[in-house]
């Protein structure tokens, strides 16, 4: 009963806590990352921000060229520090001092910056050196505040960035409860500082992940916002409708459990790919745009729709990414999550005002990986590649020392045919084979594919994958 008690009342409280539109917009804003080799220059991809009638930026930066074509809009931006500057700046108040004078004092006001991030992610890294950063992240946060307030730039707010894996429950919402290593250490002076500034908690919330992981048990419509599927937090007593608002709730829950019921959310990345390798289930356009066209429809409707725990309340929310960016590492997914192409061509329509309602939208290709991949797979060299570049992968990969390419060495056998295309096909699916658990994926910079089809021949077999 008692519990009950304390979540009913944490419900009404949160209930009170209405955020008007003129202090918070829910215009929808988009994530211009840059790791592409063939993306727009930065003034052609203002230009395409522009024409969608998008509401804010995030950069993963503070690119000088972009904030200077950014001075003549009117989108609100949020910029970023890197995580490798964290620490130097938590020891160094002038360090602090400097990355403003370099970053926002040339360009402040005429570019509408209001978000300073300090780092992304930095919570999800744990090597020895990434736990001191965890150490410093509130720190510099308070560092970067300090000169802000020294140059009466308190308008702008600082945070950081978290993953979902910051919570160590997250179902149902109201258990929601920040992971122990970092619950007191970091989290909780972290909210207090949010709490302080009236600054806000920005948190990358990512649906397909939850869902990918377990589509068998987890409803897709209810990844999609798309049904009448609903489930009912036994401990709150909330009716969810889905999978985004139930984590949502859950980062709520976790602060109120800390002391902070009512510090303000960002989403800011969410999203949906629209391809992926072969073995993920459900990277495709139709998705990609029923989930996103929702979102839209979702955050920027009147009156707000706010979350189960904090009905009517504006969450500023910023869709991942603008564009495909092909040199982004690791699964498949990570190069296709763009609103657009590299060439500046959509990947399907939306409407990101989320006012044209009565928008009909070309027909979207048939869906068929919906279900989980079963079977075997190679990871081979990507045909049409630059054939020197696909040598010095052969050189990079074999030059390790563990044992992934002896069965290329001469006499033995998989050595021959003796061309670049074989070898190097041979020794990205013996890596991917051979340390694929430990978070290899089939990329190799671009040079590398999956195929179902089976490339040994008589003498030499393939080190495959299976699901």
């Amino acid at each position: 009963m008692a519990t009950f008690a304390l979540n009913c009342s944490l419900f009404l409280f949160f209930s009170l806590i209405l955020i008007s539109d003129a202090e918070i917009s829910s215009k929808i804003g988009v994530n211009y990352g840059q790791l592409g080799n063939n993306l727009p220059p930065p003034n052609l991809a203002i230009e395409m921000m522009n024409s969608m009638k998008v509401g804010r930026v995030k950069l993963y930066d503070a690119n000088h060229e972009i904030l200077g074509n950014l001075s003549k809009t009117k989108f609100q931006v949020s910029i970023m520090i890197p995580n490798n500057e964290i620490s130097d700046i938590a020891n160094n108040q002038t360090r602090a001092d400097q990355w403003i004078s370099n970053n926002v004092l040339p360009f402040y006001p005429q570019t509408m910056i209001r978000f300073i991030l300090v780092g992304n992610e930095v919570l999800s890294f744990d090597s020895d050196k990434d736990r001191q950063v965890w150490n410093d992240l509130v720190p510099a946060m308070r560092r970067i505040w300090s000169s802000l307030k020294a140059n009466n730039l308190q308008t702008i707010k600082v945070g950081t960035p978290v993953a979902m894996d910051i919570l160590e429950t997250t179902f149902p919402p109201s258990r929601g409860t920040f992971r122990s290593d970092i619950q007191q250490t970091v989290v909780a002076p972290m909210l207090n500082f949010l709490n302080e500034t009236r600054s806000f908690f920005f948190a990358n919330v990512y649906p397909y992940f939850s869902w990918a992981a377990n589509p068998m048990n987890i409803n897709l419509d209810f990844a999609l916002f798309n049904g009448n599927f609903e489930q009912i937090d036994g401990g709150s007593g909330l009716v969810y409708t889905n999978l985004l608002d139930e984590m949502l709730d859950s980062l709520i829950f976790a602060m109120a459990k800390l002391g902070y019921p009512d510090i303000r959310l960002v989403i800011s990345e969410t999203g949906w790919p629209t391809a992926g390798d072969i073995e993920q289930p459900g990277a495709n356009l139709l998705n990609a745009a029923t989930y996103n066209r929702n979102l839209v429809k979702r955050i920027t409707a009147k009156p707000t729709v706010g979350t189960p725990a904090r009905p009517g309340v504006v969450i500023p929310t910023f869709i991942f990414a603008l564009f495909d960016e092909n040199q982004k590492p690791g699964s498949g997914t990570e190069r296709h999550w763009g609103l657009l192409r590299s060439d500046g061509s959509p990947n399907y329509q939306i409407d990101l005002t989320g006012k044209e309602s009565s928008v009909e939208y070309d027909p979207l290709p048939v869906v068929e990986n919906n279900a989980p991949f079963r079977g075997r797979l190679w990871c081979v060299a990507a045909r049409g590649v630059d054939l020197m570049e696909l040598e010095a992968a052969v050189d990079d990969v074999c030059g390790r020392g563990d044992g992934t390419c002896e069965a290329l060495s001469p006499g033995r056998e998989c050595y021959e045919p003796v061309s670049v295309y074989w070898h190097a096909s041979y020794a990205f699916s013996s890596y991917w084979s051979k340390f694929r658990s430990q978070g290899a994926s089939c990329y190799f910079n671009g040079l590398a594919e999956q195929t179902t089809v089976d490339p040994s021949n008589g003498s030499c077999r393939f080190p495959s994958v299976t699901f």
